[in-house]
């Protein structure tokens, strides 16, 4: 069997975000580039925050799908530059995020520094912008807890970066 590029992409687009298991490291823009050459693999990721505690499972979860596909020579390249952005995150992957329970960016860029005060950050349950923050981290230093006034649940807010 001759693989190629699209087979090895195809093959590791889908592996879920070990943070967020209902988006894939595509849709997080985290997956950037493949070389394939001689039998020799080198996939290139770069993660969401420079410790990202994800990136070794991730790693290994790429390795493990090329290695039952036949390809045995992988290298997982870590790429620091550009440094991830919720620029990056697809249209797809933010509704899958407010659709598991965490709000997503407000946008795609931001024009400035994280301030809570500043932005209004919806439910993703009810939708209501009643909210106030909690903390500045949640469960992972990419996210916010807030709590929603409205239906009175906590939620996870992705922050833009």
């Amino acid at each position: 069997m001759v693989i190629s590029v699209n087979d090895i992409r195809a093959c590791i687009a889908s592996i879920p975000d070990p943070e967020i298991p209902v988006i894939t490291i595509k849709e997080l823009g985290i997956l950037r580039n493949i070389k394939w050459q001689e039998g020799r693999c080198e996939v290139s990721i770069t993660p969401t925050y420079t410790a990202c505690p994800a990136m070794p499972m991730i790693e290994q979860q790429i390795k493990e799908r090329l290695n039952d596909i036949g390809v045995q020579e992988v290298d997982v390249k870590m790429v620091y530059s550009p440094a991830w952005s919720t620029d990056w995150l697809s249209d797809e992957a933010k509704e899958k995020m407010r659709a598991y329970g965490i709000a997503p960016p407000l946008h795609s860029s931001c024009s400035k520094l994280f301030d809570a005060k500043a932005q209004s950050i919806s439910c993703p349950r009810c939708n209501s912008k009643q909210t106030d923050l909690i903390s500045r981290f949640g469960s992972t230093a990419c996210k916010a807890y807030y709590l929603c006034s409205s239906c009175k649940e906590t939620f996870e807010h992705f922050k833009c970066h």
